[in-house]
């Protein structure tokens, strides 16, 4: 069968991606074999493919493959979140395209329009999980909304009800007017604004003078309480007892003194708003003040505010603002850079607001924990996002988890007439509570009214790791998978997600959800921004995935994501990454084309065991480089590997001279070490090699290189692989002075070396092979007009047959010194370190050492040789 000259991935992909499917390679069910589990942060079931899943899902996927291919019973979930806030959002949106008002309508025709959208339009994103190769078990995906997900997160909230640790209050909150929902400290983010301070007098009510205050929000004035003076505050002593009006409305209030006054800001004077910001709230409450909530829940001005009723608080901003300055209330405005919370689902400012919701106490959850990450139960890869994860829990305030929403679980409080309520997993357990505690048991289901809120989001994905087998239902699988084993993530859902389902885990299986967790990196552009839509630095992945293959984007993905830190993308790594891909596929090319007779090649065997113990010395660093999850690493290595030695170094010493066959050992040997390296990157690159693994060779049915066992790395000698990389080193010096010589590669050369023969005979014809030298004699450094050049501190010199300039020679080996003398600096700065002699293992220290050696005897001969030019 005649290859293709160029690797095309478009067919390839789709017809291996259907077979693996066919094939059910994927799935899982529990048996014999030890688990590797894998679930799937699960995207947004409104969201389509961004860059940052397209790495997350390629390194889960990278670990799932090889875990695989170890012998594991790999299970990787997938799935999606319902999203509640943004999938609410877009669910009104399309309703009132439609001409329908969400209030218009019933909770129960809300939700069938909701989830006819969810299975029209959600879970895009895992059909375009598979275009990049996700092995993930499709037969197991879940969704955080379908029935059994969402009884288990009615239970755990009954079951945290019942153990006091959920409780409904009134508390400062934050308040997203746009989606008129509660969200939690963790959904907000901040960013700096230029803003105005407003000096605003107050008039006193008992002499004449006035009190000035300084504030960035003028609106709030309206629901002021109290004047706030620092008690140590030698300014405001003779206030003690006074009151003040409230500009433009009148308002008597007192002046108090707290010791959160900042006396250095603004005018040391402070406005109290316990409505509309948590510190006032705090303060009010010491103080027992008056609460006065001046806005709506859509952020207008409500009736307590008595002026700009029904106006939007930034529009009310401006017109308090000129009837401050034409009342003579306005003292000054000065420029200042000021921090505003925003809505992380909907980008709008976040109003501070009281209001009575559902929470967690979370102090007695974190202690487990925090110790489970700190005795290194479950481990952080980078470490150093543990300081983060500590610093949050040990600080952790209650979650607040009720949402004013109607898409997501319904919080499971029943309340009667007079307001108390009952906390159960169904209405009829409810009437039962109730029945019991007022004694009434002609009460009725009728009589029952079940809380309008859902839980937050979060609330259901913090047990993904129990709830995608079932767990709080049968146990039967959870048994088998649960702990899992990793979880691929990004840092800035540390908080969101993984710190709550460790709690999670340890309160309801009392052990770990996960063994380890490798946070990812940001992916920005060349210039460090972050991707963005409003930039135009975003690049469609699945455009990328048609344009260069999803082997080529995997590949392109990897090379610039080291573990933690933020990936900076430029899309000519993808192109890179193709041209791997075609590398591979020509090396295909050159082997199939072979013609290949029976018999033995003896001056390839130096080179097949070389080759093999090069192999072998891979593979163990690359099982270290795995369990360390240094994937960026492990990817560089083997593509190092495949394209260098294998391709441009081990081909080349093995090909036959062009028009002759080659031999069977060398062609068999060829074959099985193409398949092992096939094998050894098949996780990175799962569709070229797939392709590959089934051309190589006639295969059985069901022979699948994706279910394949990995390669096994055995013993080697590092003696042999150094015998291969001096043979390079020799090869590539020769051809290198033969290029500056300006000779031609067909031209025959005649070698000279002060070595022993004994040291370079067994590979001898192959450096004489590929380096096209006629003759070579050892034992010589007596020979004139030729180039030399130093291999493992033995002298080479090459006769070119063109007059050498001895005054460029010269030049070019006092460079070559200065390198090793440089070199030989770098090292003993090392070894003069007394810390890392302190620490290092012996093994290093002793390579250090040879490496010094080995310097210094590279400089003598340097040495020497500019000495016989002089």
């Amino acid at each position: 069968m005649e290859l293709a000259k160029k690797y095309n991935p478009e067919p390839v992909e789709g017809k291996w991606y259907e077979a693996w499917l066919d094939n059910k390679l994927y799935n899982s069910t529990p048996d014999e074999r030890t688990p590797y589990t894998i679930v799937i942060p699960p995207p947004n079931v409104t969201g389509v493919l961004h860059m940052g899943h397209m790495l997350n899902n390629t390194l889960q996927d990278v670990l799932i493959r090889k875990a695989r291919m170890d012998g594991y019973n790999a299970c990787w979930v997938p799935g999606t979140d319902h999203a509640s806030i943004a999938t609410e959002a877009k669910v009104v949106k399309m309703l009132k395209e439609q001409g329908i008002n969400k209030w218009d309508i019933s909770r129960e025709e809300f939700l069938e329009h909701a989830f006819a959208w969810k299975e029209k339009y959600g879970g895009v994103i895992l059909k375009q999980l598979q275009r990049l190769g996700a092995s993930c078990d499709w037969d197991r995906t879940r969704f955080t909304m379908e029935p059994k997900l969402s009884e288990a997160v009615i239970k755990v909230f009954v079951d945290l009800y019942n153990k006091g640790w959920i409780y409904k209050g009134v508390r400062m909150t934050n308040w997203d007017p746009s989606a008129l929902t509660v969200v939690s400290d963790e959904e907000v983010y901040y960013k700096e604004n230029k803003a105005k301070l407003y000096h605003v007098r107050y008039k006193l009510k008992e002499e004449d003078g006035y009190v000035t205050i300084a504030t960035t929000r003028p609106e709030t004035i309206l629901g002021d309480t109290a004047i706030c003076f620092n008690p140590k505050d030698e300014r405001y002593q003779h206030l003690q007892g006074a009151k003040v009006y409230v500009p433009l409305i009148q308002r008597e209030i007192p002046v108090i003194f707290d010791e959160y006054v900042d006396m250095e800001f603004g005018t040391g004077a402070l406005k109290i708003t316990p409505a509309h910001d948590p510190n006032d709230f705090e303060i009010g409450k010491r103080h027992n003040l008056e609460t006065v909530d001046i806005f709506t829940e859509k952020a207008k001005l409500s009736k307590a505010a008595q002026l700009f009723v029904g106006e939007d608080r930034f529009k009310a901003r401006k017109l308090m603002v000129d009837l401050l300055e034409r009342t003579g209330h306005l003292v000054k405005v000065e420029e200042i850079d000021n921090k505003l919370g925003y809505s992380e689902r909907t980008h709008i400012v976040i109003e501070p607001r009281l209001t009575e919701q559902w929470f967690v106490k979370m102090k007695g959850l974190a202690a487990p924990a925090i110790e489970g990450v700190k005795t290194g139960d479950i481990k952080f890869y980078p470490e150093h996002q543990k300081n983060t994860y500590f610093h949050w829990m040990e600080n952790i305030r209650d979650w607040c988890i009720s949402r004013q929403l109607w898409w997501g679980q319904r919080i499971p409080a029943y309340y009667l007439e007079d307001g108390s309520y009952f906390v159960a997993e169904t209405a009829e357990q409810a009437l039962d509570l109730a029945k019991k505690k007022t004694g009434n048991h002609q009460l009725t289901l009728e009589d029952l009214r079940q809380d309008e809120d859902v839980v937050d989001t979060w609330f259901s994905s913090w047990l993904w790791p129990i709830s995608v087998f079932d767990g709080f239902e049968d146990r039967t699988e959870l048994d088998y998978y649960y702990p899992t084993n990793v979880v691929v993530t990004g840092a800035d859902i540390i908080f969101f997600w993984i710190a709550r389902m460790i709690m999670a885990g340890y309160e309801w299986e009392d052990k770990k959800p996960f063994g380890a967790v490798y946070f990812t990196g940001m992916v920005r552009d060349p210039q460090r921004r972050k991707m963005s839509k409003s930039l135009g630095n975003s690049p469609d992945p699945i455009g990328l995935i048609e344009k260069y293959g999803a082997d080529g984007v995997r590949v392109g993905m990897l090379l610039c994501s080291p573990a933690g830190g933020d990936l900076l993308f430029k899309e000519d790594l993808c192109e890179q990454g193709s041209r791997f891909c075609n590398k591979i596929w020509n090396a295909l090319r050159l082997v199939k084309g072979w013609e290949v007779r029976e018999g033995v090649n003896r001056d390839n065997i130096p080179v097949i065991e070389w080759f093999e113990n090069k192999f072998n010395q891979t593979l163990k660093t690359l099982e270290n480089q795995f369990e360390q999850y240094r994937i960026s690493e492990a990817l560089k290595m083997t593509y190092s590997f495949i394209w260098q030695d294998f391709c441009s170094d081990y081909l080349e010493m093995v090909k036959p001279v062009y028009g002759k066959p080659i031999d069977r050992a060398t062609y068999n040997a060829t074959i099985a070490f193409f398949e092992d390296l096939m094998k050894m990157i098949h996780p990175i690159i799962p569709f070229v090699t797939e392709e590959i693994y089934q051309t190589l060779k006639k295969r059985e049915e069901g022979d699948f290189i994706a279910v394949a066992s990995y390669p096994k790395g055995g013993n080697f000698d590092a003696k042999i692989v150094k015998k291969g990389e001096v043979t390079k080193e020799i090869i590539t010096a020769v051809r290198n002075i033969r290029n500056k010589s300006g000779l031609s590669p067909k031209d025959q050369l005649k070698a000279y070396s002060a070595a022993q023969l004994k040291d370079y005979q067994s590979f001898l014809p192959i450096i004489m092979k590929c380096a096209n030298l006629g003759s070579m004699e050892f034992n010589r450094s007596d020979v004139s007009n030729t180039v030399s050049f130093i291999v493992d501190n033995d002298e080479f010199f090459i006769e070119t047959g063109v007059e050498i300039n001895l005054a460029e020679e010269k030049e070019r080996l006092k460079s070559e010194l200065q390198y090793a003398l440089g070199f030989k600096n770098s090292v003993l700065k090392k070894l003069g370190n007394e810390r890392f002699v302190n620490n290092a293992p012996t093994m290093v220290i002793e390579k250090e050492r040879k490496k010094l050696a080995d310097a210094e005897e590279k400089i003598k001969l340097l040495e020497e040789s500019i000495s016989k030019l002089n």
